[in-house]
């Protein structure tokens, strides 16, 4: 069944054939002309063919087969069957051709013709390839009938398409001939785009065929070499050289095909196209040498030959087969787009067949390139192609006047800069930078040229991949020209309309390129912002409550930009399969990529050619600047190699001219610079001229003839040096000479100047002898003129790289007035750049240079800080200039973008430039443009609003001009609310938008907005501007607009970190412009009280940061001058501080103490008793209602009410000091532990109240709780002690309770002693000592040392100034009073206190002892002498000795002969007071008294002298104030009232008076120090001997001389017995009791205080003898009933040291000493008693009695012997005293010592021995 089944279809098959066969051959054959002669052939071919086929069905019949029975048969009778066919083409007759090919188009469609047999007339072809040169050969050009022309197309249609024919590569390129001239030459439009189908079909099939069968190939090779085994070297031998013979058959039957189709010519001048198909040996040898046969993998794997494939097999050489027809096909369009057009007038494409077929055949290579696989992209043949032939085509075409081949030439440039970049670096450079760019800079190309460039940029620009890779291959390349900033820059100028009015554009056309240009920049931004997505952290997808992070969507989708965020792998590089295409997306497997280079490599890259060109800029103004720029940057080095070759490489951007002079300098630098250059060049094998050209072509010759001589003759020595085989030249000389000669020929054929032009007999003759005497051969030389004079020696053809920076350097601005000029002269620089164009695309051709694919995020940071300037100025002039919203739409929308990136990037300075000009262009940011707002203001509002909405994260310092802006924005839609109303109120301080009554002065509580001197009714001429603006406005108060900007105060919570201390800190700025404003508004200050609740939830860390700028913005809100706006301020201060408080804080944190700062900074700046109050009370809420969650803040609580308690108010006072007492006495038992970091403030708080003067019951209370603190640190001390805080760490345990607890307390009561009045620092002084006696106990040391340190400071107020005239009541009063108690407290504790704390009591009591108080100097010495004998038994040596030197220091320091400086800080013109008795004079001599610049009057003082031997100083100042005038101390005779002027007598008043005042002062002085050495002598005394011991003693010296009168008497009566009964009145000297210091004194000290009694003395008794300086006192006042004396001193002190030596001298413990001692009581006492000898004053004689009567005393109580050795000094003294009237006392005393005298040396022997 089946097999019959079969035989039926064989059957129908053959029938069908049959059919068709006889139909075709019968029509022919009925045809009227086939009679006709010339057909003979045909008719014969035709009946032959139709019997055979009538033949043939009845064998088939029989057979039951096919027509053709076997393979054998078939060739037989193949021709019988093509032959007709055949004779029929070529017959030219119209209806045989059609029928013919009508017939052969059936057959080979349906299969039944398949030409794979070979050709029986020539076995080495096919015979397809002969169907197909009959087919080929029916066109006859514009004569073709239509129909033929038609069926032409179907048959080779249907062999290219056909999957049984297979055609090798000329039957192709006949049949894309055939139908390419069908298409150009038909007169049917309707066969033109049958031709135009057929042939993109027919590519179509060839090269996706090709990519096909090379996969295919690709596998089975893979497979083969899995399988290959030991044997496949020998077969791949054997099939190298079978496919090595096919393929030289194969190019042999070409060349033979090629030969022979030559000879066919045809009408059409396009009909030589096979000729440029055609391809020489050499070629297919270098063509398949570049094949890519064998490197179409998927690994894209290097390229091998087809000779040297494995195991070629069918398969192999049917893909072989394939790829031939595709590259040779490919070839052949490239090199049909470039032939020159014949006709160039013609620029009809339709008449003009040049230029059609130029224009068909980009249009073809474009299909290819759409099309293209990745066989065709990577394959080296097809790229050698396109950089030999295509690219060519393209510098050509691209540069051609004709928009038509103009805009075919951008098509096919889009295609290869998508697809093949990576190969075509240099290409595209030269496409761009010489022709593109060019064309949209220079003013002399149309508007269609310009449009159709910046259409194609439009299509580069919206690739990422494109653009970016186009920035760091060009850009960032040391080599290359800065194409994308070139590009931005042309862009940004397109945008901006500057070339419409050049090109004589209509307003449509100029908006148009406007768009475009504005299309491509937006493009190209968005590009970046695509290729930077990664880095974009979107604010809407972050909590406010934890803290910063990535925002990440399980999508990967932008909510906000509507964008996949796709296309990144997430470390700051795109991924691979992200690569965007311009048509559709293609792999760049194989390609580099900059995975391996950091992005940072490319930006240093960058910033080198940055400095290299401004170094090459430098060089082509200045050479020498500009090679020392380049050395400084170490791009070149110093060295002549590299100088050399840098103008080797650089010679296409370096000034000729310039490099020239350089080689040309005769400095031996720049001459080895020439000889490096030279050196450099290769002149092997070249002929003399070509190597000279060379030479010149990278510079220009310098002028100077030296110049010009040295470089010839170093090329002569090259060029023979490179051709030593050269044998035309004698020597280098010879060459030189002829350089130097052709340089002169060329100046000579080629100047203007020259008129008469030098022949070829003059310059053969010019050059006779010149090598070696002899001639060059005269055809070299005539040769040399004839290339000469054909051609010129140029320079190369080179262009100046241009750089974004030079704008518009390709253009030159021309004055243009037609268009014909403009077209004209568009081709004559079109000219020039095609030619520069090709040329580099010939060099570039065999150059390959790397091409990276980018990948890294960051290349977009550099990429828009070029950008960014060109974009701003395009999209700033777009709003500027042009009303329409569509080009408003997309500057802000370029806007958006660049704000993105810079944010992204963190690009600050671009960030704000684009953010302030889409600001300014809402209008708002100035009321007096608001009538001018328009449409696209509010589109950019609009825009700013989502800006801050979606980039808030990034904004910085940028929020400021958005939140001013919306600020504007909230006073505009006020003004739309109220347009009518031509005044406002202000804004009330509740959180809602409802305004207030702000009282701005006495008489006015309104203000007018900005914008209502605008709105005036009256203004007829603007009611429609303000109709306009008023509609506008409206439009801002919109739904959407008003939700938005709530949305960014709302939104502000998701903000990050960083972003939202930025946005708070502007809009804090915002707020306090709007404050400053006239008038003021208060609405920003809202929302600062808005968001700071939005953000209240984020962590502790993030809103200190925010708490920091709000806080401080509070500040100056609640201190405005305005009271409603600082009570807004103080209340919403008020309740923020309310939430914090309620959360509560943990130990040792600071944030309450942070958002409670403003309370204190309102209340020290706010001087408003209404804020302060308001102030007060919030913090007594706070106290009230959260006491228990407050820590940290109650530093500032304490900070409050201390500048509270420092207020006038009482009410504030009081308030304040309640809740002080509230604290301290209820708070502090409950919370003393979370208070104690604040206890140090609490205690200053109530310092504070103690010291305002205006509530002494306040301020004595305070001193209570300061006391009732210190009770709470008695009692509590663990607490301290257990407390670390963050100033408590170093500190120990135990010194914490003096750190935080007593230290502050006693701190502050010694601030309150220091700062109040009388009553108040009494107690405080009273408290402040009670606390150290009663807790004094517990301290250390170191405490008690620290407290002094604070406790002396009670004396500072001593160097104050004498003119403050409450010092005598300081001094009197409390430093009095703090002497007593500090030694109290000294000798309560002194085994506690350290002895270096003894020191400084001395030094204290020293400072007290010197001031020019009476009361304080007497108490200073009278604490000495207490302290000392309270603890004097507990003193150590050490201490003795400081006691002993405080007491010298005293005494010298007391002395009345020194000088002091009593100038002070508050009185600069204060002068040094001179107060020694000895030396003042009251004139202007160099020893008087300066004068004093300030004479306060002194408080009185009493005299403590005793003999009433000078006055007290208040005596001596009432009576010195009595008597008005002085007499003159100069003369002590002058009358002060002397008849004079008026005038004179006044001033000489003046001068008295002052005088008088100035010696008051000094006498005052005076008098103070000798009383306080009247207190030393006698402290000396009580230390050493206890109080009231001498003065016992003298009462007893008194008494027994009393007795000595009384016996005396008796005697007289007894004059036998009297002496003998007197012995027991002198008894030996007793030892007095141990009160006294003196057992506790070593000797030294003992002697010490002797000599400063003795110093004492000295100086009293010498100025005692002075009586001249005595009288001068006197008369000038210092006196009393008598002249003034130191009687008192001069005995006191030498009595007292008498008595110490007598005690040393009778101590029996010192017995080592009493040589010494009685030395010195000889010494003195003959001192003491010659002085008192030769006195002639009776009442000096009686001072001296007390003081002779204690000497004699103590002599006379020594036993016999130390009697004896004393006596004999003291004897003549005795005898001489007696001549004297004295005292009866001392006579009597003196009598027993004579007595004695005569007892001890035996002058009475009688009674001495009657008297055993």
């Amino acid at each position: 069944m089946l097999e019959k089944q079969v035989k039926d279809e064989n059957l129908s098959t053959n029938n069908y054939k049959n059919m068709f066969l006889k139909r075709a051959l019968e029509k022919i054959l009925n045809e009227k002309d086939i009679k006709k002669s010339q057909y003979q052939q045909l008719k014969r071919a035709c009946e032959t063919a139709l019997a055979s086929v009538a033949k043939d069905t009845q064998t088939s019949q029989i057979n039951e087969s096919s027509i053709l029975p076997s393979t054998n048969h078939q060739l037989l009778n193949a021709e019988q069957y093509f032959l007709p066919f055949e004779l029929a083409c070529a017959s030219n007759h119209p209806r045989m051709v059609d029928t013919s090919l009508d017939c052969l188009q059936k057959l080979l469609l349906h299969g039944h013709l398949l030409g794979s047999v070979p050709d029986p007339i020539d076995p080495s072809k096919l015979l397809i390839d002969r169907i197909v040169s009959t087919i080929c050969m029916c066109f006859r050009g514009v004569q073709t009938e239509e129909q033929v022309e038609l069926q032409i197309i179907k048959a080779l249609l249907t062999i290219m398409t056909s999957q049984t024919i297979e055609i090798h590569q000329r039957s192709v390129l006949q049949i894309i001939k055939t139908c390419f001239n069908i298409y150009l030459t038909s007169r049917s439009k309707i066969n033109e785009a049958t031709a135009q189908g057929c042939l993109s079909q027919m590519l179509n099939g060839i090269f996706a065929k090709m990519e096909q069968k090379m996969v295919l190939l690709n596998e089975y090779r893979q497979q083969y070499e899995q399988d290959s085994t030991a044997n496949s070297i020998t077969n791949d031998q054997e099939n190298i050289c079978t496919v090595t013979k096919e393929i030289l058959d194969e190019l042999v039957e070409k060349i033979c095909y090629d030969e022979a189709t030559q000879t066919q010519n045809t009408l059409l001048s396009t009909n030589d196209i096979i000729e440029d198909m055609r391809s020489t040996q050499d070629e297919i040898d270098n063509g398949l040498t570049r094949n890519g046969l064998d490197s179409q993998t998927n690994d894209n794997q290097s390229s091998t030959k087809i000779t040297t494939s494995n195991a070629l097999s069918a398969e192999e050489l049917s893909a072989d087969n394939y790829f031939k027809n595709a590259y040779y096909v490919f070839r052949a369009l490239c090199k049909l787009s470039d032939r020159d057009i014949k006709d160039k007038s013609n620029t009809d494409p339709r008449t003009n067949l040049d230029l059609k077929s130029r224009i068909f055949s980009l249009r073809l290579i474009m299909q290819i390139l759409q099309t293209s696989g990745p066989i065709f992209r990577s394959s080296e043949d097809f790229l050698y192609v396109i950089k030999t032939y295509l690219c060519v085509s393209l510098s050509r075409n691209g540069v051609s006047s004709i928009t038509e081949l103009f805009e075919m030439a951008l098509f096919n440039f889009v295609e290869l800069l998508d697809k093949f970049k990576a190969h075509l670096k240099i290409q595209i450079e030269v496409l761009f930078r010489e022709i593109f760019l060019t064309i949209l800079e220079t003013s002399t190309s149309s508007f269609r040229h310009k449009w159709l460039v910046i259409q194609t940029l439009a299509k580069i620009s919206a690739d990422a991949q494109i653009i970016v890779d186009l920035f760091i291959n060009y850009d960032c390349s040391m080599r290359s020209a800065n194409i994308f900033e070139r590009l931005v820059i042309v862009l940004s100028r397109a945008a901006q309309g500057r070339q419409a009015v050049e090109l004589g554009c209509s307003p449509s056309e100029e908006h148009n390129l406007r768009m475009k240009g504005l299309e491509c920049l937006v493009s190209i931004l968005r590009c970046m912002v695509e290729w930077s997505q990664d880095l974009y952290v979107n604010p809407h997808l972050q909590s406010n409550l934890g803290p910063d992070s990535k925002p990440s969507h399980e999508n990967h989708y932008d909510q906000d930009s509507n964008r996949l965020s796709a296309g990144y792998n997430g470390n700051g590089m795109r991924r691979a399969d992200s690569n965007g295409s311009i048509n559709s997306s293609h792999s760049t497997n194989g390609l580099p990529s900059d995975t391996s280079k950091n992005a940072n490599d490319f930006e240093i890259v960058r910033q080198r050619k940055e400095l290299f060109e401004k170094g090459i800029d430098l060089f082509n103004q200045k050479p020498k600047k500009g090679l020392e720029f380049l050395c400084e940057k170490n791009l070149i080095s110093r060295e002549p190699e590299t100088v050399a070759q840098f103008f080797h490489s650089y010679q296409d951007v370096l000034d000729k001219t310039l490099i020239g002079d350089c080689l040309g300098n005769e400095d031996n630098y720049h001459k080895q610079i020439m000889y490096a250059y030279v050196d450099q060049l290769d002149f092997t094998n070249m002929e003399f001229l070509a190597a000279l050209r060379k030479f010149l072509s990278g510079f220009r010759l310098p002028g100077e003839a030296q110049k010009i001589d040295r470089l010839m003759e170093k090329f002569a020595a090259r060029f023979c040096e490179c051709n030593t085989n050269l044998e035309i030249f004698a020597s280098a000389d010879t060459a030189y000479v002829l350089a130097y000669s052709v340089i002169m020929l060329t100046t000579d054929l080629h100047s203007k100047n020259v008129k008469k032009k030098m022949t070829k007999e003059q310059y053969v003759k010019m050059n006779r002898g010149i090598n070696d005497s002899r001639d060059l051969p005269e055809e070299f030389l005539s040769k040399i003129y004839d290339e000469i004079e054909n051609e010129e020696i140029k320079l190369k053809v080179t262009t100046i790289r241009r750089g974004a920076n030079v704008a518009g350097a390709g253009g030159t601005k021309e004055n243009i007035t037609s268009d014909k000029q403009r077209e004209l002269l568009f081709d004559m620089q079109m000219r020039d750049v095609e030619t520069l164009a090709r040329d580099l695309m010939s060099n570039a051709g065999t150059i390959r240079e790397e091409f990276t694919t980018a990948k890294h995020l960051e290349h977009v940071r550099p990429m828009f800080q070029k950008a960014w300037s060109p974009c701003l100025a395009a999209f700033s002039v777009g709003l500027q200039d042009s009303d329409h919203i569509d080009l408003a739409h997309l500057c802000l929308t370029g806007l958006s973008y660049s704000i993105r990136i810079a944010c992204i990037f963190r690009m600050e300075l671009e960030r704000n430039a684009f953010i302030q000009a889409l600001s300014r262009f809402t209008l708002l940011m100035a009321t007096s443009q608001v009538l001018e707002i328009k449409a696209k203001n509010v589109e950019c509002l609009k825009t700013l609003i989502s800006v801050a909405q979606s980039d808030g994260n990034y904004l910085g310092e940028a929020w400021y001009d958005i939140l001013k802006c919306i600020s504007q924005l909230e006073l505009a839609q006020l003004f739309g609310i109220n347009a009518n109303r031509a005044r406002l109120s202000v804004p009330n301080h509740n959180h809602h938008h409802a305004y207030h009554n702000l009282p701005l002065n006495s008489t006015s509580n309104t203000f007018s907005l900005p914008f209502d001197n605008l709105f005036n009714p009256d203004k007829v001429q603007t009611a429609k501007r303000m109709q306009s603006a008023q509609d506008q406005i409206h439009e801002t108060s919109s739904q959407s607009i008003v939700v938005s900007v709530d949305r960014i105060f709302s939104g502000s919570a998701r903000l990050d970190g960083d972003a939202i201390v930025a946005f708070v800190r502007s809009l804090c700025h915002v707020s306090m412009d709007e404050l400053h404003g006239n008038p003021p508004r208060m609405f920003s200050l809202l929302k600062v009280v808005e968001i700071s609740y939005y953000n209240m939830g984020r962590i502790r860390l993030q809103w200190s940061r925010i708490w920091e700028i709000i806080g401080e913005h509070f500040n100056k809100a609640a201190c405005n001058s305005l009271q409603d706006v600082a009570f807004f301020a103080v209340d919403s201060l008020r309740q923020l501080s309310m939430k914090f408080l309620e959360k509560g804080e943990f130990p040792n944190f600071r944030f309450q103490k942070d958002f409670l700062r403003p309370f204190e900074v309102i209340m020290k700046k706010n001087s408003s008793s209404t804020i302060r109050d308001m102030v007060v009370r919030c913090v007594t809420h706070f106290v009230d209602s959260q006491a228990a969650n407050i820590r940290s803040g109650w530093k500032n609580i304490f900070s409050v009410f201390q500048m509270a308690a420092a207020d006038t108010d009482a009410q504030i006072v009081e308030l304040a000091f309640q809740t002080c007492t509230h604290i301290v006495g209820k708070v502090f038992d409950r919370q003393f532990p979370s208070i104690l970091d604040s206890f140090q403030d609490a205690v200053k708080c109530l310092s504070e109240f103690a010291c305002n003067a205006a509530f002494p019951d306040t301020s004595m209370e305070a001193i209570r709780l300061i006391r009732q603190c210190a009770r709470y640190v008695a009692e509590r001390p663990q607490i301290f002690r257990d407390h670390a805080g963050e100033d408590l760490i170093n500190v120990t345990e135990e010194d914490r309770v003096w750190v935080k607890g007593w230290f502050p307390v006693l701190f502050e009561l010694s601030c309150v002693i220091n700062r109040c009045k009388l009553d108040v620092r009494t107690r405080a002084l009273t408290v402040m000592f009670e606390i150290m006696k009663s807790y004094g106990g517990t301290f250390s040391q170191n405490w008690w040392r620290e407290l002094f340190n604070v406790v002396f400071r009670i004396f500072d107020n001593m160097k104050l100034p004498d003119s403050q005239t409450e010092k005598n009541e300081w001094m009197t009063t409390t430093c009095n009073h703090a002497l007593y108690a500090i030694v109290d407290v000294f000798t309560q504790f002194y085994d506690d206190i350290s002895e270096a704390l003894v020191n400084d009591l001395y030094c204290q009591l020293k400072r007290c002892v010197n001031q020019d108080n009476e009361i304080l100097a007497k108490s200073g010495m009278n604490c000495l002498e207490n302290f000392v004998i309270a603890c004097g038994q507990r003193f150590t040596p050490h201490v003795w000795q400081q006691t002993c030197a405080c007491i010298l220091e005293i005494l010298h320091s007391t002395l009345p002969e020194k000088q002091a400086n009593y100038s002070s800080t508050r009185s600069t013109n204060a002068k040094t007071l001179f107060f020694s008795l000895f030396t003042w004079r009251p004139d202007g001599e160099s020893f008087s008294i300066a004068t004093v610049n300030e004479a306060n009057s002194l408080e009185h003082t009493e005299s403590s002298l005793d003999h009433a031997a000078v006055e007290s100083a208040a005596s001596q100042h009432q009576r010195m104030a009595r008597a008005g005038s002085l007499a003159s101390v100069n003369s002590g005779t002058s009358n002060q009232h002397e008849s004079n002027a008026t005038n004179r007598q006044s001033l000489a008043n003046s001068f008295d008076h002052s005088k008088t005042r100035m010696n008051y002062r000094v006498f005052h002085i005076i008098t103070i120090k000798c009383i306080v050495q009247l207190e030393l002598i006698q402290a000396i005394d009580n230390i050493i001997f206890y109080p009231s011991t001498s003065k016992k003693e003298d009462s007893q010296h008194i008494a027994i001389a009393h007795k000595l009168t009384w016996f005396q008497t008796k005697a007289l009566a007894n004059s036998t017995s009297g002496q003998h009964n007197l012995t027991h009145l002198f008894p030996p000297d007793e030892l007095p009791n141990d009160q006294g210091m003196y057992n506790h004194i070593s000797l030294d000290q003992l002697l010490l205080l002797v000599d400063c009694l003795i110093e004492s003395h000295t100086f009293a008794r010498t100025f005692n003898s002075n009586h001249e300086q005595r009288n001068l006192l006197w008369k000038a006042g210092y006196r009393g009933e008598a002249k003034p004396n130191l009687l008192s001193q001069e005995t006191r002190s030498i009595a007292c040291a008498f008595r110490i030596l007598f005690r040393l001298y009778s101590d029996t413990k010192r017995n080592d000493s009493t040589d010494t001692i009685k030395r010195r009581i000889l010494k003195l006492a003959r001192d003491g008693l010659e002085y008192y000898v030769g006195l002639t004053s009776e009442s000096h004689r009686g001072a001296w009695s007390s003081v002779l009567i204690l000497i004699y005393t103590k002599l006379l109580k020594l036993q016999e012997e130390r009697f004896k050795d004393f006596a004999s000094e003291i004897y003549p003294f005795a005898a001489e005293t007696v001549v004297f009237d004295l005292k009866p006392e001392l006579r009597f005393i003196l009598r027993e010592f004579l007595l004695r005298v005569g007892r001890v040396f035996n002058v009475n022997n009688t009674q001495t021995n009657s008297n055993p």
